[in-house]
Parts: structure tokens; C-alpha cells; sequence
């Protein structure tokens, strides 16, 4: 029984010493010339102002969890919208019903946002 996994064992076991032995040679024959334009903080090309350890306003994290709603909308209604035809006539109706609900929640959820400003900059 455990024989049938051996090709199985050798090749993961191939693969992380083969990362390994990778990740160790570009460590050791890479060039290091280190300076200080290269040690410096890179964000978008721009100059980092402050330090690390600033807040953030509460809007930035509020659209980022709205971006992450609506990200999750589409993950869940794509594929709703591929297997729809497929249905047959009451599982349609009845799909169909249950999507126009989650869409009329996420669009309170949505008219709520634009009422409490947050995707207002400032």
C-alpha cells in the first residue's frame, strides 16, 4: 500500500530539494553590491513619507472591505449566470428569485455606503 505513494514521496521530495539547492545557489552567486538607493524603501516609485508604524484613516480600510464585498459578489453570481440556462423551469424562477434578493441586499449595502460618504475622499 505505502509503495503505490513512493513515486509520489520521491518527487515532492525531489522538487523541495531542488528548491532548496535553488534558492541557496542564486543566494550565493548573485551579485551583492548593496547601496543605498538599492537598500531604500520602494512604494510605487514614490519617496516614503513618515514612518511605517502611521494609521490609516478608517475610509481606506471601509473601501477595502467594500471592494472585497463586491469582489465576493461576483465570485458567487458568475457561476450563477454560467449554470442558469441549464436550470429547468421552476429551479429557474426560483433562482432567478433568489439572486434579485442578494442583489437588492448588496444594493442597500451599496446606497448605505453612498449615504455614510465612504467612498468620499477627501
Amino acid at each position: 500500500m505505502i509503495t503505490d505513494y513512493l513515486p509520489i514521496f520521491f518527487i515532492l521530495g525531489f522538487a523541495v530539494f531542488l528548491s532548496v539547492v535553488m534558492v541557496n545557489l542564486s543566494w550565493i552567486l548573485g551579485p551583492k553590491k548593496p547601496n543605498k538607493e538599492k537598500l531604500s524603501t520602494y512604494e510605487s516609485g514614490m519617496e516614503p513619507i513618515g514612518t511605517a508604524r502611521d494609521r490609516f484613516s478608517v475610509k481606506y480600510y471601509m473601501v477595502a472591505i467594500s471592494f472585497i464585498v463586491f469582489d465576493i459578489e461576483v465570485v458567487f453570481l458568475y457561476p450563477w449566470a454560467v449554470s442558469f440556462l441549464n436550470l429547468n423551469k421552476t429551479e429557474m424562477v426560483y433562482s432567478l428569485i433568489v439572486a434579485l434578493v442578494f442583489i437588492v441586499i448588496l444594493i442597500v449595502g451599496l446606497i448605505y455606503e453612498l449615504k455614510k460618504e465612504v467612498l468620499k475622499w477627501d
